[in-house]
């Protein structure tokens, strides 16, 4: 199952963008989490199906309403060993 890991950056902490994330991502039915860095970025681990992961990717450079995106790094990962997608603790 492919797998990409993103850090998100711009206004992206405070505008609701780890819960509009989370829905995303479950409604693509993509695995994963989502996490708040104490740098002011959000990092996130998803996998699942291609054409799923990369819709959820397009949706993650535009991000919720109130948010801004300035950049995405997006690298190859692991894929997660637990099935679902949650919020993680700042990290």
């Amino acid at each position: 199952m492919p797998a990409r890991r993103l850090r998100i950056e711009g206004r992206v902490q405070g505008v609701g963008y780890r819960d509009w994330a989370l829905r995303e991502a479950t409604r693509l039915g993509l695995h994963g989490w989502v996490r708040n860095l104490r740098d002011g970025a959000v990092e996130v681990l998803a996998a699942g199906e291609p054409g799923a992961l990369q819709d959820f990717v397009t949706a993650c450079r535009r991000g919720p309403a109130l948010a801004r995106v300035d950049r995405i790094e997006e690298t190859l990962a692991e894929a997660p060993t637990e099935p679902g997608f949650r919020r993680l603790p700042t990290r």
